[in-house]
């Protein structure tokens, strides 16, 4: 998606083959616009940013267990347990919005592999929830489902008619991505951003500041 303009066309799949044969990040961008179609050479020169829809990082705490043996004083709810959520996650549940664990529901798979991306290709913590190549290459965590209530992206949906047309919610979810990485990159005043009190490498997740009350 480049100025509001929809390039490529919609794909389902499994990435580990791009992930693993791109020798840096220009090659895994290359490889992604592949699958869908586009010619990487048209955007050759273009800032790519990606909005992935995974946990990117696990909770300082749950790191902090694992590595150091060091333990919180008490675990309460589990919506405020510092192993299972993140700062940013826990700041969607204050809001009404609960977004799933990386450690107790079923996408830990999910979110290795996005955190493996960004080890190999976007390793740079650029600031709390954006990671980076140094180059023309910045990712960010987006949750597709917190985005439901808002107006921001349903005018931007509007715009995309196909969406209707689109086989499966995966497709549909991937879409609401690419719209949230064009807000990140062209209107970053119009999403939540993070706080000085959020952890930096927990990263963060952004949604647009109108699907929150």
């Amino acid at each position: 998606m480049s100025n509001g303009k929809s390039w490529a066309g919609p794909w389902r799949g499994n990435l580990r083959r791009p992930i693993n044969q791109a020798v840096d990040s220009t090659d895994f961008v290359a490889r992604l616009l592949s699958v869908c179609e586009v010619d990487p050479e048209s955007v050759a020169t273009a800032p790519v940013v990606l909005a992935i829809d995974t946990p990117l990082a696990f909770s300082s705490a749950f790191i902090e267990l694992l590595v150091q043996g060091r333990a919180v004083t008490s675990i309460e709810g589990s919506a405020s347990n510092p192993y299972l959520f993140r700062h940013t996650e826990r700041f969607l549940f204050e809001r009404g919005i609960s977004p799933l664990s990386a450690v107790k529901d079923m996408i830990g798979s999910q979110a290795t592999k996005g955190i493996h991306v960004l080890a190999r290709f976007a390793p740079h913590i650029e600031a709390c929830g954006i990671w980076s190549d140094l180059g023309r290459l910045r990712a960010i965590e987006a949750y597709p489902s917190a985005c439901k209530k808002s107006s921001t992206m349903a005018t931007l949906q509007r715009e995309y008619p196909e969406i209707g047309a689109l086989e499966h919610a995966d497709q549909r979810d991937a879409l609401t991505c690419a719209l949230l990485a064009w807000l990140f990159h062209y209107r970053p005043g119009d999403l939540a951003q993070p706080g000085p009190e959020a952890p930096l490498r927990e990263g963060w997740i952004f949604v647009p500041a109108d699907a929150l009350p």
